[in-house]
């Protein structure tokens, strides 16, 4: 092979060096109680204790009248969508409305809250720990560096992701079994945001709090930015509540596809702009 056509050593990846970071870091951030902690406490609360709530208290939800708060909700659906609550009872209006549709984007907290998590440890938590001078001096290129730090926080938010919505899946159902008289979710809308829309957002907020934190000094400082990341989940439940839109199949496969275009910008940019040396800089 000539000089000219050897990889550049900025880009150059090679698998094996990936996964040896990737495992390297796994095993740093369930060492931390710094990270574990908000990365398990936040989707519990989502999961288990809101599911349980609507589901079990929904009669006397709906015997307050609180079933009339989404009046405009339903009425602004999309018929094919309203046929979904044919025949119900207010109470079951409630909880099809709440755990089915509300909670849905709600859900998109869980992949984002572990991979920012682990994210704002990457490059941050290394700087508090000294470790990160000697990762940085290691004999692998820029492109493998910012890979296996990725990899390190995406593969741990997408299996998260599915055992919480295995987990919410089960509550939902059981805690709901006296209202709707059997297993009512999930429905083929969550399955299509679980296995694309997920893992894109999940590949959105890491990949933004990777560079984040290899420009901040601590843990924390890259922890309390990721919290801006909610925002756009935030304005899709109030979306959904305004009747703006509504998270039918087809608009979950369109906002992941734009989703996973906005992943493959931010890592073709990522790994052009990421810098080993200006980190090595600012130690």
């Amino acid at each position: 092979m000539t000089q000219g056509h050897r990889p550049d050593r900025k880009t150059r990846v090679r698998w094996r060096t990936l996964r040896t970071l990737a495992l390297r870091d796994l095993r740093v951030v369930t060492r931390s109680k710094a990270v574990m902690l908000p990365m398990l406490i936040v989707p519990l609360i989502f999961i288990v204790a809101l599911p349980a709530g609507i589901g079990l208290f929904a009669p006397q939800m709906a015997a307050a009248d609180e079933a009339d708060d989404l009046t405009p909700f339903l009425e602004m659906m999309p018929p094919a969508m309203a046929e979904r609550f044919a025949g119900y009872n207010d109470a079951q209006i409630l909880v099809v409305a709440i755990l089915e549709y509300l909670f849905a984007p709600m859900f998109l907290i869980v992949p984002l809250m572990v991979a920012s998590t682990i994210a704002a440890d990457s490059f941050a938590g290394e700087k508090e720990r000294k470790t990160l001078e000697g990762l940085l001096h290691t004999p692998t290129t820029d492109a493998e560096l910012f890979l296996g730090k990725l990899l390190a926080a995406w593969i741990p938010a997408v299996l998260v992701t599915l055992g919480a919505f295995v987990l919410y899946a089960v509550v939902a159902n059981l805690s709901a079994w006296r209202v709707m008289g059997g297993v009512f979710f999930p429905s083929a809308m969550w399955v299509v945001l679980v296995l694309w829309l997920a893992p894109a957002a999940a590949g959105v907020g890491l990949g933004t709090m990777i560079l984040v934190s290899s420009k901040v000094s601590t843990f924390q400082d890259a922890y309390q930015l990721s919290g801006l990341l909610v925002l756009p989940v935030l304005l899709l439940v109030f979306g959904q509540l305004a009747g703006v839109l509504y998270l039918s199949v087809l608009a979950v496969l369109v906002t992941g596809l734009l989703l996973w275009v906005i992943d493959a910008a931010i890592l073709w940019l990522s790994i052009r702009t990421f810098k080993r040396t200006e980190i090595i800089a600012r130690l």
